[in-house]
């Protein structure tokens, strides 16, 4: 399958309008446990706390996916910068699949590179709720930090240094087959 949207960050007052409308849209299918207010405060959060969000638009110009993230971590008040959180990872059903979520991993890691003001963060971190197909997606490049259970349901927190994100992504193989890094290096 040759993918034929594309990213695009969203450095203008209209993009991130088109951020916002694109994940209160698609707010039941987000599945974030936790109700309307918090996950509003999530999904913005990028845009409100000089993180990032970015689009993926598919081959209609029509967004099918939003990734936001944010400098620092809410247990070290923020300070942390070398750590990006990933507030909010969402692509539409029908634009699943493992070519857009790798592109979309290397598109993020490529724009945190050319950040000029500021150094490239050294990891990122992300939670997501306890699923066993998730965590065999994200055990392929990420190591699993946390399981908390709290009031909305069990989530999972995963990290992964910048290096072994990249060194994961260029172990991809051309044909597509992925063959899996371990999060603390080497392949397997």
């Amino acid at each position: 399958m040759i993918m034929s949207g594309y990213f695009s960050v969203c450095s203008t007052y209209m993009y991130q309008h088109r951020y916002m409308d694109f994940l209160l849209a698609n707010y039941k299918e987000l599945n974030m446990p936790y109700p309307f207010p918090v996950t509003l405060s999530y999904i913005s959060s990028p845009l409100l706390m000089h993180g990032g969000a970015i689009l993926y638009f598919d081959d209609e110009d029509e967004p099918a996916g939003a990734l936001g993230y944010i400098y620092g971590t809410g247990e070290n008040d923020y300070e942390d910068r070398h750590v990006i959180q990933i507030q909010v990872a969402f692509l539409t059903e029908q634009n699943r699949g493992s070519k857009i979520f790798l592109e979309g991993l290397r598109f993020l890691i490529q724009h945190l590179d050319e950040q000029a003001d500021a150094e490239p963060p050294q990891e990122i971190h992300f939670w997501t709720a306890k699923d066993v197909r998730k965590h065999r997606l994200f055990s392929k490049f990420a190591k699993q930090s946390q399981n908390v259970e709290g009031e909305y349901g069990g989530m999972s927190g995963y990290k992964v240094s910048l290096a072994h994100l990249r060194t994961y992504i260029t172990s991809l193989s051309r044909d597509g087959r992925v063959r899996v890094c371990n999060p603390e290096g080497g392949t397997s």
